[in-house]
């Protein structure tokens, strides 16, 4: 049975008195201190959690340890998965799409975590990799120009790249600009759009009369790249099977182009999806590009870096020391620890830093600290390898071209 387009925009918005959670594409907020209720927010919006046996067979088809993000339930929810695997199973691949919106010249930390586990997933199953940035979707929604998101997105894709991926099997592309060098892409955008209606997408993303008309029409372009016939260039004919990493507030988008999927001739696009990664002042909303003291950007200074998590990241500690040793920390509101489970790989370590702060043996200020120290060198690290992402490198992943692949050809 196809997925149902939301009828109401509560269902789809999240108001307040729905749980407490606002959650869609462009705004988080809960007003509990530990974030999101990840179980009702399965529950509304109908995806499955990725528990163990999921887990294992994907370590069993890829031949590969699963990531720590997914292993961690960083990763946690997901639509079709099992069926994806199937058609590995049967002999056949898929391609992967996520994407980006440049709302600032450098990404922070959080938004690193989509492509950490999009790049684990192209290197476990050996698939080409395609990723929007969604430059018009911020001139739309922001106080921004065209040149501007067009400028904010080639700096974006820097910071993608220095993640390793591998440019013969990656394409990088920016709307605004490949819309006009590719007609299969307008082609398919108009072939979306002629499948929803303005009540439709009103009651999915909650538009109103006086929202502009490009946030009307957006969606379709979101919805494009999950085609395979929108790359000519790399698919040729073949309708080849896709699978979206991506935060759990882009669902929408992906629910919207499931339903059309069948009526355009392709199969709905699978998904894996992240939790939200948590501001420095705490797990209600998401860390954003917008406020600087909300984020660890990948531009930091190991000064700047210790200062924001020292100053601002909000604390699982109690009031008083002699408190704090005798009840714990709480781990499940402690920005610093959350940052661990987000970048610390070593389970045992991790553990024993869990271990110890819920006891009280170990203090908010030496939690903070460990997040420091593990941040610091990442950061470093992404900087240096930053620097080696040229001009022309850039353009090689953002030209429209042949991918190393060797795809069996997709029928349906």
């Amino acid at each position: 049975m196809g997925d149902k387009l939301p009828v109401t925009d509560k269902q789809i918005s999240n108001s307040p008195e729905d749980d407490n959670d606002i959650v869609d594409p462009w705004t988080v907020i809960s007003k509990s201190d530990a974030g999101v209720d990840y179980d009702k927010l399965i529950k509304r919006f109908g995806c499955t959690y990725i528990d163990s046996e999921l887990i294992e067979r994907i370590e069993r088809i890829s031949k590969t340890p699963i990531h720590p993000l997914i292993k961690r339930g960083i990763f946690f929810s997901h639509r079709d998965l099992h069926a994806l695997l199937n058609m590995v199973e049967a002999g056949k691949k898929f391609y992967l799409y996520t994407g980006r919106g440049p709302s600032s010249d450098s990404m922070h930390v959080g938004h690193l975590i989509p492509f950490i586990v999009t790049k684990w997933l192209q290197e476990a199953f050996d698939v080409p990799l395609v990723i929007q940035m969604t430059d018009d979707e911020k001139t739309l929604w922001k106080n921004l120009s065209v040149e501007e998101t067009m400028k904010m997105a080639r700096e974006n894709a820097k910071d993608i790249i220095a993640l390793g991926f591998d440019v013969n099997k990656t394409f990088i592309f920016s709307n605004l600009d490949y819309m006009g060098r590719c007609a299969a892409f307008y082609q398919n955008v108009i072939r979306i759009q002629k499948c929803v209606t303005f009540n439709q997408v009103k009651g999915i993303f909650g538009f109103c009369d006086s929202d502009v008309i490009g946030k009307i029409s957006f969606p379709a372009i979101q919805a494009a790249p999950a085609f395979s016939s929108t790359f000519p260039f790399i698919f040729g004919a073949d309708k080849v099977p896709v699978l979206i990493p991506c935060a759990i507030d882009q669902d929408p988008y992906f629910r919207m182009t499931r339903d059309v999927s069948p009526r355009l001739g392709f199969i709905k696009p699978a998904l894996i999806h992240s939790c939200f990664f948590p501001a420095l002042q705490g797990a209600k909303t998401k860390m954003s590009a917008s406020d600087v003291n909300s984020a660890v950007f990948l531009t930091d200074t190991p000064k700047q870096i210790k200062t924001k998590i020292n100053k601002y990241a909000f604390s699982g500690g109690r009031s008083t020391l002699e408190e704090h040793r005798k009840y714990g920390g709480n781990i499940d509101v402690d920005v610093s620890y959350q940052l661990l489970r987000f970048f610390l790989y070593d389970d045992e370590k991790l553990e024993s830093i869990k271990t110890a702060y819920a006891n009280g043996e170990l203090l908010s200020g030496e939690m903070k600290k460990i997040a420091v120290e593990t941040l610091q060198p990442i950061v470093a690290d992404h900087q240096t390898k930053r620097k080696e992402v040229t001009d022309e490198i850039l353009n090689q992943f953002m030209t429209p071209r042949k991918l190393n692949y060797d795809f069996q050809t997709v029928i349906y």
